[in-house]
């Protein structure tokens, strides 16, 4: 497809309980997302491992979704941020300002999932700008695979916790590859007072080589976390 951009495609996800369809077994609950991704390997806008993963995390954990406000940086297609959406979160899609083919594939992604509350704003890491100053309060942060370069690293964390320190109790639900085992990014969250929980992939059915009616995350090596100030409680 192409409205005058590069061309783009829509692959399509479906999540269910359960790693395997029951022939005859209507009551199965299951959630088709469409997202587009474009043709065009300078914007990178596809959907890569990580997404999925964190995608199954927050199928797995749909019951509590309804009604969180969630705020997904570097969404790009936005996946996990759809599901979220889709299974009844309050929903906000952001990516970097001075990207607006990527504000576009949101906004897409968004209408070929009939989404049409969610809002997309551009949020460019390590910037107090005044997108990220007039944002409502918030109880989870979506990310998949923004811990891709080391040079970015630092500035996402900042980013996460200047909205924190707004949201004292908020979550920051993100999923990573490994890529290098020199990276890492413990002693910035030990710099900007973050803690970090190891959350195992088979607690939420994520351990496969293929999920959502998908081929990804394939064989690659994905981790998940959630951050949180250090001093917060525990939810």
């Amino acid at each position: 497809m192409c409205e005058g951009g590069p061309p783009w495609r829509v692959k399509e996800f479906r999540f269910a309980d359960g790693q395997e369809a029951h022939e005859g077994d209507e009551r199965r609950p299951e959630l088709v997302v469409l997202i587009p991704e474009v043709l065009n390997s300078q914007y990178g806008m596809y959907v890569w491992p990580c997404a999925v993963v964190l995608a199954q995390y927050l199928w797995f954990h749909r019951r509590m979704l309804p009604g969180k406000r969630i705020l997904e940086i570097g969404a790009g297609v936005s996946l996990p941020g759809i599901v979220a959406a889709k299974c009844g979160a309050e929903v906000t899609l952001s990516d970097a300002e001075e990207l607006p083919q990527s504000l576009k594939n949101c906004q897409r992604s968004c209408e070929l999932n009939n989404l049409l509350g969610v809002h997309i704003i551009g949020l460019t890491w390590g910037q107090i700008s005044p997108n990220l100053l007039s944002l409502p309060q918030v109880d989870i942060i979506l990310a998949s695979d923004v811990f891709f370069d080391p040079e970015d690293f630092e500035d996402v964390i900042s980013t996460v916790y200047f909205l924190m320190k707004k949201n004292p109790h908020a979550q920051f639900w993100t999923t990573y590859q490994v890529r290098s085992s020199d990276w890492s990014i413990e002693a910035l969250l030990y710099k900007w007072k973050l803690k970090d929980i190891h959350v195992p992939l088979q607690s939420f059915n994520a351990d496969k080589e293929q999920l959502a009616s998908s081929l990804l995350p394939g064989r690659h090596t994905i981790e998940m976390m959630i951050i949180s100030l250090a001093g917060a409680s525990p939810t």
